[in-house]
């Protein structure tokens, strides 16, 4: 299939937040707290007349997606781009056209197309200074044998949630990596 065969088998944004079962309130949340920047709003409003649309592979589990996707809808509103959701897990062979490191299926990504379907910029999972985070966590876990690795694990899941809440900062960082991408 091609992109554009993707975007209208897609969800709407409202239709992907009704099938919602986790996140949904803290997705709901960071979207009704973020404002994006006055010089975020001045690049993106020169996007408009691009009429570009985005292809956003989720799933509702994940906690990057929670607070990525409404970063993007902020973004999308300013820029007048239309955004369709896509499960990752229903969706794999799209997904597997865009793997983080050629290897894995991180998600969110976003896929922006042009009116034609042509791809114009992908971005995705992470935010450089969100990946640092999840980097510093990660190498702190114990070994995957040892006997309290499940907790720490719980544990940083727990933290990096909680950072992803209430951390405004990292909202902005986020938000400048996704308009970089476009407005390169």
């Amino acid at each position: 299939m091609q992109l554009n065969d993707w975007f209208e088998k897609a969800m709407s944004y409202n239709d992907y937040v009704e099938q919602m079962t986790r996140n949904k309130e803290k997705m709901l949340s960071i979207y009704e707290r973020f404002e994006l920047k006055a010089e975020h709003v001045g690049k993106l409003e020169g996007l408009r007349n691009r009429k570009l649309r985005a292809i956003a592979l989720t799933e509702d589990w994940c906690g990057d997606a929670m607070v990525n996707n409404p970063i993007l809808m902020k973004i999308a509103e300013v820029a007048d781009i239309e955004v369709r959701y896509l499960l990752r897990d229903q969706n794999l062979e799209l997904m597997d056209q865009y793997l983080t490191n050629g290897t894995s299926r991180s998600i969110p990504i976003y896929i922006f197309i042009d009116e034609a379907g042509n791809e114009v910029a992908v971005w995705g999972p992470r935010a450089p200074e969100v990946q640092a985070f999840v980097d510093e966590e990660r190498a702190a876990l114990p070994d995957k044998d040892a006997p309290d690795f499940a907790d720490k694990q719980k544990d940083m899941y727990r933290k990096m949630t909680k950072r992803f809440l209430e951390d405004d900062e990292l909202w902005e960082r986020i938000a400048d990596s996704i308009v970089e991408r476009l407005v390169k």
